[in-house]
């Protein structure tokens, strides 16, 4: 069975390299990045991934914005999107859900709420 997939779109290559190695401590998954919302628009058409980890804050397009473009598609619609943000205002995660994310997670990221919530997802 071919490893699953995990899209990472955020501008931050510290917060990438984070996220892979708490992903590589979860299981074998293809990890592709995109370094903004556009981008990982882009990436989510073409590669169609399993799941998809959105930062908020980045250049051009925002992590909002991407969410909503993505689950509006219906070529990625299907995919799950988990936000991952230093924002930790309630209005932000009832805003990441209204534009079709399927969780949110706070930077820095618990390894045991990641571990949970991609298990979750990618179930």
């Amino acid at each position: 069975m071919a490893n699953q997939h995990i899209l990472i779109v955020d501008d931050s290559p510290t917060d990438v390299q984070a996220l892979t190695a708490l992903l590589d401590q979860i299981g074998e998954f293809d990890i592709s990045v995109a370094t903004d919302g556009a981008e990982g628009v882009q990436k989510a058409a073409e590669l169609v991934p399993d799941l998809i980890l959105m930062d908020v804050v980045m250049p051009g397009m925002n992590g909002f914005r991407a969410t909503r473009e993505i689950v509006q598609a219906d070529k990625t619609a299907h995919i799950p999107i988990l936000i991952v943000t230093t924002k930790e205002q309630v209005s932000d995660n009832i805003w990441a859900i209204r534009q079709g994310a399927s969780g949110f997670l706070n930077k820095p990221v618990d390894p045991d709420e990641l571990k949970t919530l991609v298990l979750e997802a990618l179930d």
